[in-house]
């Protein structure tokens, strides 16, 4: 898949007018940020649900379109929907959910659930067949449901979306079984992005309209910053004990230099490559002389995006869900994409999908809102009039994002972002004291030189 950011041209015009229900409804609606993703709660995998070995479609699954509306849309018929989601994800649900239910005959009851509870309840739910009609995950835990069964085969009709070729890739390979099968689609994208400081840029000499353009320039912008002998400021800062953050943010620099991280079956770490080593290399440098942060070895992702918000850090790869928290916090940033060795730039498509439970008996009324929620007319007036980033590329720059630049560059770079898909993906990166965390820890604050050995510690958890 093409790495590199490129520039989508804004849509003058749309097919369908917006409905009066669907603007009533979004009129009161507002969409906060997300919590960090990629930091997932890494406990147990579900049970397995009753495999169907029946050939026949699944209960409440028909060919009859919904009423006045197309067969892809599903069906809308006044039936009851039950949905999970997990609570960092509570303000773009209630958004989503609220203006559905407003616009149509079909109603979603939407449980929340703690951050911590929301795979034991789905195992517990998985064990007994009692999961809801609609479910999400995060999408590095995805393929490890789709591969215990847990959601419904969804093939057709995603294949049958006019706009799938539209859609963020992440979410739909995360939910992608090795046989080709789907099982999801995009509900909330969370991107990691490259912010700097402004203020900070222009005081040490920088432009600060330019962040970096290569790793090896992120590195000499730092040392820049860490130059300036200020009080409590530094160059950088990571979180070198939170593999989810580590994942989130330095993953996209291999990608943009044209390299994996992972193999196509999930089962091989790539992290010993010469690009990886480049990213390594220049944090090491970075820690040498001084211009990481305090605390970056011990930071466990608990209080990693701070520095940055309190005008401590002068550039870091970022999540794009804390710009309006920047912003408040009246710190001006620049934003880019993560780039590579060489150039480019890419980003880690993180979040949250959406699927059908294997054992709903209301699989075409489910699709009817997971249909409507990527429809052009969902995606700009709910999700990105409330600042979401927009799961469509050709929406990128939206009237509303058009407002803020920065917003459109965010939008264009999870259109060509990235999710690895494996099924012990927590296990090996975003376990405490995973072997991702270990090699980190090696390879840029000790230079032990052990990089192609702690590889292969990754391996032997993705390929168990």
């Amino acid at each position: 898949m093409t790495r590199h950011v490129r520039r989508r041209p804004v849509r003058t015009s749309r097919p369908k007018a917006r409905t009066p229900r669907l603007l009533a409804a979004i009129a009161s609606v507002s969409l906060l940020s997300a919590g960090l993703v990629a930091c997932s709660s890494t406990s147990d995998s579900p049970s397995p649900a009753p495999e169907d070995s029946s050939s026949e479609p699944a209960p409440g699954e028909t060919d009859e379109p919904a009423p006045d509306g197309e067969a892809w849309e599903g069906i809308d018929d006044g039936t009851e929907l039950s949905m999970w989601t997990r609570a960092p994800l509570e303000a773009q649900a209630k958004a989503l959910v609220d203006a559905y239910n407003a616009s149509h005959q079909n109603q979603v009851k939407l449980e929340i659930f703690p951050n911590d509870d929301m795979e034991g309840k789905v195992g517990a739910a998985a064990q007994s067949g009692q999961l809801p009609d609609i479910f999400g995950g995060d999408v590095v835990r995805l393929p490890n449901w789709v591969g215990n069964g847990l959601f419904a085969d969804l093939t057709d009709k995603i294949d049958a979306l006019p706009f799938l070729d539209d859609l963020a890739p992440g979410h739909l390979n995360a939910g992608t079984a090795p046989d080709g099968t789907k099982h999801t689609l995009p509900f909330v994208i969370d991107v990691s992005v490259m912010m700097w400081n402004k203020a900070l840029y222009a005081e040490a000499g920088l432009d600060p309209e330019q962040g970096p353009t290569t790793i090896a320039e992120f590195g000499e912008h730092a040392k820049k910053i860490a130059a300036l002998g200020k009080d409590g400021v530094s160059g950088t800062y990571y979180g070198g004990d939170c593999g989810g953050c580590l994942v989130f943010t330095w993953f996209p620099t291999i990608w943009a230099s044209g390299d994996e991280v992972i193999s196509a079956d999930g089962t091989t770490s790539l992290l010993a490559s010469d690009s990886a080593k480049a990213i390594f290399d220049v944090y090491r440098d970075l820690n040498e002389s001084g211009a990481v942060g305090a605390g970056s070895r011990e930071e466990t992702g608990a209080t990693w995006v701070a520095p940055l918000q309190e005008g401590k850090v002068g550039v870091m790869p970022y999540p794009n869900t804390l710009l309006g928290a920047l912003d408040e916090a009246g710190i001006d940033v620049g934003v880019a994409p993560i780039p590579g060795v060489n150039g480019g730039g890419s980003t880690f498509l993180g979040g949250d999908a959406l699927g059908i439970a294997a054992n709903s008996s209301k699989v075409d009324q489910a699709w009817n809102f997971l249909a409507w929620m990527l429809s052009e007319e969902t995606q700009l007036e709910v999700v990105a009039k409330n600042g979401g980033v927009v799961a469509r590329g050709s929406l990128a720059a939206n009237e509303y994002a058009a407002k803020d630049p920065r917003l459109v560059t965010i939008n264009e770079v999870a259109a060509v972002g990235n999710t690895p898909v494996a099924y012990n993906f927590a296990e090996a990166f975003n376990a405490p004291n995973s072997p991702w965390v270990q090699l980190i820890r090696n390879a840029t604050f000790d230079g032990t030189g052990t990089v192609d050995a702690d590889n292969d510690a990754i391996t032997a958890i993705l390929s168990q």
